[in-house]
């Protein structure tokens, strides 16, 4: 060993990190050289600061760039920068210790953690750099500071606890970090392989990373330094800079959706966080959100770097339909999932994102009406689900909610507020009905009263409408109240009460002869039909029942008893009392009480127990009727 290579050891807590870095990180090696091209930025852009107070820095040298240099024959990967450059002090403060606080409490973490849950992204604590020994046996670093053309430094190591350091020539500043492979990691100098990591991760930053690359021109192979990465950042430009055309393409570069997106949020938000936000509310459903995993949250970067595909913390997972990026400087950098989770500057942002889609959505409902309706069909139930999971945006989420009703023409929608706004005076809650679909809902015995009221009723036809009711209860002071459950209000209720009287003895009877009727009563809501069945108010609907039954969720034996109620002024059930009256044992008091019940099932679109049964007593009856 030469005189001048001095031998030293790292700090025991850079051995302790280095040996998890190396044994415990694999799985996220392809982010070395995504640590190696952020540190020779943050270089270069210190250059750039010092240089302002004192140009001789530069050394006639601004061409600022990052260069990847591959040697499959000597199985080497440089990453090269004309940035700050190190000196011999502080080479052995950056590389040999580390000196933040709160390693010690980093190093416990790791530890403890399970495998899936240790941080990726280590670079917080100044120690990115040395995830380049996931993927070399040895790393060497040759650098020299700006003004200073006397003397170079060189540091190698093999990351096993020591390391060497001597002076060297260097011609120019910057730093050069050379990785000596790994025999198993020889991918990493592909140059498919170089191209693919610097776009997924060193797309935007700021400064070029370049690479020599071969080419053939006029049937002669030559060698051209290609620039890798686009360096367009786009959100980190002023609005006014970027084109409606630029939008689009980068909305389609991170969405893979075809379509241009309905609406484009652009904007700088200040105060004690800064950042950066450039999200899209899409048109039409992504491709990979109808057949794939939808995945939750936009990318984040930290001054260009990305940092995370998808970052869960920044949105709620009703909004998985926006796309785009955020871009925080503040964030300590490559914080990794864990610290993520417990970082109050994440809630802060994600509050702030959240109200600028919903303002963003309510300016789209209310300007540009058509388009809201068509991005409404695509992703209207994503918003139903906000309504029962975002309690603190729920009013504001409510106003977003559309709906089919039954005075709209098919596929046209009203909102809560037009409901509310149309009201005649004498209506004072707001009534719905759930079902399969619109030609179903709007044909049932339920809304006859409303029908001859002239009130209006909104029609729930989505699966997720079920779900977002109890959440639902009242909009604007007016309750939301179903159609086909028990509290419907009457503007003849002595009339009703005193019907109840007079039929009492023939409800009793059949509610003996019928399974699963808790009760018989006089109904205030049939006007042409005979029956129907309703649900108490606090129980589940007989739609959600079906449902329930269809996703295995609830068997029949646990179907709740229905009241039955009757149109005592309609002739059959007028028929049936005359019989009832004349002799209470007259067979047909059970064949019609069975009729009008199973009438009353398919009323609801539920299904007879006995269909033969059914089918064979109406025949019956059609024979009856005809004397044959």
């Amino acid at each position: 060993m030469s005189p001048s290579v001095e031998k030293k050891e790292f700090k025991s807590e850079l051995k302790q990190i280095l040996s998890l870095i190396t044994h415990s990180l694999y799985s996220h090696k392809e982010v070395f050289l995504r640590e190696l091209i952020s540190n020779a930025s943050d270089a270069i852009d210190k250059i750039r600061f010092n240089s302002l107070n004192n140009e001789a820095l530069l050394e006639n040298n601004k061409d600022w760039k990052i260069k990847i240099i591959a040697d499959p024959k000597n199985k080497t990967l440089t990453i090269s920068d004309n940035g700050i450059g190190m000196s011999k002090e502080t080479i052995v403060e950056n590389l040999g210790t580390i000196a933040k606080s709160g390693t010690k409490e980093f190093l416990e973490k790791l530890k403890d953690a399970d495998a899936a849950a240790r941080p990726e992204l280590i670079g917080q604590f100044g120690v990115g750099f040395y995830s380049s020994f996931m993927v070399a046996d040895t790393v060497s670093v040759v650098s020299r500071t700006a003004g200073d053309p006397s003397q170079g430094v060189k540091w190698v190591s093999d990351g096993q606890g020591e390391y060497t350091i001597e002076p060297v020539e260097k011609a120019d500043r910057g730093t050069d970090v050379t990785l000596h492979l790994k025999d198993d990691e020889s991918e990493f100098l592909e140059e498919w392989k170089i191209r693919s990591l610097v776009k997924q991760f060193s797309d935007f930053i700021e400064h070029p990373v370049v690479m020599d690359v071969e080419k053939e021109i006029d049937k002669k192979k030559t060698v051209e330094e290609e620039t890798l990465n686009s360096r367009k950042a786009l959100w980190l430009r002023s609005k006014s800079d970027v084109t409606k055309e630029e939008y689009e393409q980068f909305y389609k570069q991170i969405s893979n959706d075809f379509n241009p997106p309905a609406r484009t949020i652009h904007y700088t938000g200040e105060g004690k966080i800064e950042f950066k936000v450039l999200a899209f509310i899409p048109s039409k459903k992504p491709f990979d959100m109808m057949f794939g995993e939808i995945k939750v949250g936009p990318k984040l970067y930290i001054r260009r770097v990305l940092i995370m595909d998808h970052c869960e913390q920044l949105l709620p997972s009703y909004m998985r339909f926006v796309k785009g990026v955020v871009d925080c400087s503040d964030l300590p950098l490559n914080v990794s999932r864990e610290i993520l989770q417990q970082n109050p500057m994440l809630e802060k942002i994600k509050n702030n994102l959240v109200k600028s889609v919903l303002k963003n959505l309510e300016e789209m409902e209310k300007s540009e009406y058509e388009q809201y309706v068509s991005f409404y069909k695509e992703f209207g139930s994503f918003l139903k689900e906000g309504v029962y999971s975002d309690w603190t945006n729920k009013e504001q989420l409510s106003d977003l909610l559309l709906f089919e009703s039954l005075k709209t023409e098919e596929k046209k929608f009203i909102s809560l507020a037009q409901y509310v706004e149309q009201m005649p005076p004498d209506q004072k809650e707001i009534y719905f009905i759930t079902g399969e679909d619109r030609e179903t809902v709007v044909h049932t015995p339920y809304l006859e009263l409303f029908k001859s009221k002239g009130w209006d009723v909104l029609l729930m036809t989505d699966p997720v409408d079920e779900f977002i009711l109890p959440s639902l209860t009242e909009y604007k002071g007016k309750k939301l109240v179903a159609a086909d459950k028990s509290e419907i209000p009457s503007d003849k209720e002595k009339e009703q009460q005193e019907s109840q009287k007079q039929f009492a003895p023939l409800f009793d009877a059949m509610k003996a002869k019928l399974e699963g009727v808790k009760e018989i009563r006089v109904s205030s809501r049939l006007k042409e039909s005979a029956s129907c069945l309703v649900s108490d108010k606090d129980t589940m609907s007989a739609h959600m029942e079906r449902m329930m039954q269809k996703m295995g969720q609830m068997d029949e034996s646990k179907k709740s008893d229905r009241i039955l109620e009757l149109n005592v002024d309609h002739p059959v059930v007028q028929s049936l009392k005359k019989i009832f009256d004349s002799n209470a044992a007259d067979t047909r008091i059970d064949a019609y009480s069975k009729l009008l019940y199973d009438q009353a099932v398919v009323a609801e679109g539920s299904k007879v127990k006995d269909p033969a049964a059914f089918a064979k007593l109406i025949n019956d009856l059609l024979v009856q009727s005809a004397g044959l």
